[in-house]
Parts: structure tokens; C-alpha cells; sequence
């Protein structure tokens, strides 16, 4: 206790679904499944990719990354999530909150940063196809590549070190799945508007490949509705039309998440369950539809895998 009669905490508690808790079985199963799926489906993936040489090209370099990211965000919360829903280990120390929250939030800023360079080499593809193997040749994708980690990695690192070296009381309970950098902040001793504030103007820099993405696919489509043939247009759409699922699964789900979470009506459980699904449902859904949309992915399952593609 200090002179002011504040309890400074230094673990946290990790409630999960604070009014669900009679459902907390129920939640391990679906989650537990989630991780197993996930784990094998992006494995399957990075495998095939690395062992097909004709999947050695930029393209497929892109979604190998995909997938390790995929993985990697769901092993860095679904396995503490695991042992809270069971009722074994709800606390997570100081460090391990923000190591967590940090890692959380890096792998989700690469993403988007990935989802932007996957619609570039998709709009040199198809609008600049004579150029695509110098602007997007391997030394470049891989230039690429490392500068997304770079970034990512390095965006949530100035908010999530000036959070972690202020003091938490009043409550230790972390009213989410994850520790939440919103969440977490909550529970901080006195004005912390400046530090808020500053991440949100981190944050807004994520506009950047958002709109990127949405520019270099308004250039696809007025390029393909120029080609003169059904056949041309179809080809061309085949091309991209994994990552324009993609994208396009990824930025309605994040709206959804988004809306919801300002939808005064929504019970927290219920905002906590949507963002739930956004963040774990995702990394699962887009090696399928590589997998059922692709042909050079189903032909290396096929030889690889012994699979006979139903598709």
C-alpha cells in the first residue's frame, strides 16, 4: 500500500469471457480446435511451398509468409487462452502481459503491411505483366519481405514500451481474451490521454496500406475491363482472386469487429467474442481458400500430400 491508499499491481489476470464463465469448457473445445486446425492447415501450406520448386517464386513466397504469420498469431494467445478457459492459470506477470501485447500487435501490423505487398505483386501481375519480373523479381520480394518485419515490427514498440513503464491499480483484472493494448491501458494510475493518443497516431499509419490495397485493385479491375476477351479477363481475375478473397475477408471482418465494439448494445462478452473470431477465424480461412482457389497449391498437395483434389 502506498501513503495515497493505492494498490499497485504487478501481475495481471486474464478473465476471458467474464459472463460466460459456466460456457469456459465449451470455449476450450472450440479454441482447442482452432489452434489444431490453424497449426496444420498453414504447416501444410509452408511445407508444400518449400518443397515444390514451382512454388518458388515471389507470389508463393508471400503466402508462405502469410502462413508463418497466421501461425504465429494464433501460438501467441490461443495457449494462454487454454489454460484460463480451464480455470489452471488465469494470472500473466508484468512482462509476460507485455511481451504478449507486443508480439500480439507486431504480427497483426505485418499482416496488413504483407496484404499490401501481396496486392502490389498482384497489380504488376496483371497491369504491368512484360515488367513483373523486374519489378518483382526475387531480390525485390525478398526487399520486401524484410521491411514488413522490420515494420511491424518496430510500430508497436515506442506505445507498448510507454505502457509498460506505467503503474497499474484499482483492479489487475484484464477484461478480454488477450492483453489487449486498449484493454490493459484501462487499468493504468491517472491520465494516460498523451499515451493513447500517441498510439492511435500509430495506428492510423495502418490507413496507408489499406488504401493502397483498395487503390491497386481499382487499377486491376479498370485494367482487366480493357482486355479484350472473356478468356483474357478470366485469366487475369484467376490470377488474383485468392488474395482479393483474402482482402476482402479481411478488411469486412475487421469492419465488423469494428462496428460491433462501438455497438453500445453489444454485451462486452459479445464484443470480446467477435474480436475473438476476427483475430483466430482469419489465420484458419486463408490457407483454404489458397488451398480450394489455387491450382499450383492443390497440383503440390496432390504429389506431395497423396491427395486426390475433389476441385
Amino acid at each position: 500500500m502506498e501513503g495515497t491508499n493505492v494498490t499497485l499491481f504487478y501481475e495481471f489476470i486474464i478473465v476471458g469471457f467474464p459472463g460466460l464463465q459456466e460456457h469456459s469448457f465449451a470455449f476450450f473445445i472450440f479454441f482447442l480446435i482452432l489452434l489444431l486446425a490453424t497449426f496444420l492447415a498453414n504447416m501444410v501450406i509452408m511445407v508444400l511451398i518449400a518443397l515444390d520448386h514451382r512454388l518458388h517464386t515471389p507470389m508463393y513466397l508471400l503466402l508462405w509468409n502469410l502462413a508463418v504469420l497466421d501461425v504465429l498469431i494464433t501460438v501467441t494467445v490461443i495457449p494462454k487462452l487454454l489454460a484460463v478457459l480451464l480455470g489452471h492459470d488465469r494470472t500473466i506477470s508484468f512482462s509476460g502481459c507485455f511481451t504478449q501485447m507486443y508480439f500480439f500487435i507486431s504480427f497483426n501490423s505485418i499482416e496488413v503491411f504483407l496484404v499490401a505487398v501481396m496486392g502490389f505483386d498482384r497489380y504488376v501481375a496483371i497491369v504491368k505483366p512484360l515488367h513483373y519480373n523486374t519489378l518483382i523479381s526475387s531480390k525485390v520480394c525478398v526487399t520486401m519481405v524484410a521491411s514488413v518485419w522490420l515494420l511491424g515490427f518496430l510500430a508497436p514498440l515506442t506505445p507498448v514500451v510507454l505502457a509498460s513503464i506505467l503503474q497499474y491499480c484499482g483492479s489487475n483484472l484484464i477484461l478480454h481474451i488477450v492483453c489487449d493494448y486498449p484493454t490493459v491501458m484501462s487499468l493504468a494510475c491517472g491520465d494516460v490521454t498523451a499515451q493513447v493518443n500517441f498510439a492511435l497516431s500509430i495506428a492510423m499509419l495502418f490507413y496507408i496500406p489499406v488504401l493502397f490495397v483498395l487503390w491497386s485493385y481499382y487499377k486491376i479491375v479498370c485494367s482487366v475491363i480493357k482486355m479484350k476477351t472473356v478468356e483474357c479477363r478470366k485469366k487475369a481475375f484467376s490470377m488474383c482472386s485468392s488474395h482479393m478473397t483474402v482482402v476482402f475477408l479481411y478488411y469486412v471482418s475487421a469492419s465488423v469487429v469494428y462496428i460491433g465494439l462501438r455497438v453500445e448494445s453489444i454485451p462486452p462478452d459479445g464484443r470480446i467474442f467477435i474480436g475473438a473470431v476476427y483475430y483466430f477465424l482469419t489465420p484458419l480461412v486463408n490457407p483454404i481458400i489458397y488451398t480450394l482457389r489455387n491450382e499450383n497449391i492443390k497440383a503440390a498437395a496432390h504429389k506431395y500430400l497423396r491427395l486426390q483434389s475433389p476441385f
